[in-house]
């Protein structure tokens, strides 16, 4: 961890009050996955293309999430099957900032991410009243859900010094449910943040010419197959594989 701080102090930084023009809640994502052996080749390439953001002094900020879905897991089912306008809901803590929201992401049919949320005071396993009416209003649907998994992992997040871009590299990653646990700490999920879909993108040319290519990954969705086997799979197969793939190469 003090090669990647050391690496990261040559960046120029951003502080987070500088960061509105980037917030994205509605935006297009790309994201990549790849051994966190890696990283450290490709940030030097970064250097002079990106700003890091520093809270406090810290460039490297962690997150605590708690994932909510229903008894028969209908948000992890419709992202396995690939329906548009899906789903996720998690508390989420910015253990930095110290900051926790309720949060609802949307994936529209035109690829969109779109993020709602409201700002609480804690993580806590079992929804309100007020949550669940927010909720409700930005789902539309009346559905009842429970606390499933815990993600916790550490960000650090990249502004773009002339470009409409954010991207985050997420490390560390850790997972467990009230039974399992375990982790993706042999990774990095890269994802780029953009209002709409530009090859432009200097981490995308950078990890082009590393042999890194664009990889659909969920964190909840991925970390759902490895706490629970009787979950369907057939269509995250490929995806577990590379996963696994990344950890022995």
């Amino acid at each position: 961890m003090s090669d990647l701080k050391s690496i990261l102090s040559n960046f120029n930084s951003i502080a987070l009050n500088e960061m509105d023009n980037v917030k994205l809640m509605s935006r297009v994502d790309t994201k990549f996955a790849f051994k966190f052996e890696n990283i450290f080749h490709l940030l030097k390439k970064m250097e002079p293309f990106y700003k890091v953001l520093d809270i406090n002094g810290n460039n490297i900020q962690d997150y605590r999430s708690l994932y909510f879905d229903t008894e028969d897991r209908k948000f992890y089912v419709d992202h396995h099957n690939r329906r548009v306008n899906r789903n996720k809901v998690r508390f989420r803590e910015y253990v930095s900032s110290n900051l926790t929201f309720l949060e609802i992401k949307l994936k529209n049919n035109k690829k969109k991410t779109i993020k709602k949320r409201i700002k609480v005071k804690s993580i806590n396993l079992k929804l309100t009243k007020k949550q669940i009416e927010f909720i409700q209003k930005i789902t539309g649907k009346a559905i009842t859900l429970n606390a499933k998994q815990w993600i916790n992992f550490s960000r650090i997040t990249f502004v773009h010094k002339k470009l409409k871009e954010r991207l985050t590299m997420d490390i560390n990653l850790s997972y467990n449910d009230s039974k399992n646990k375990g982790d993706l700490k042999h990774i990095v999920i890269a994802e780029i943040k953009q209002e709409r879909m530009s090859r432009s993108s200097d981490f995308m040319r950078i990890a082009k010419q590393m042999h890194l290519l664009p990889f659909r990954i969920s964190k909840y969705c991925i970390t759902t197959l490895m706490l629970d086997p009787s979950v369907k799979r057939n269509r995250f197969k490929e995806k577990e594989l590379f996963i696994n793939k990344l950890k022995v190469a």
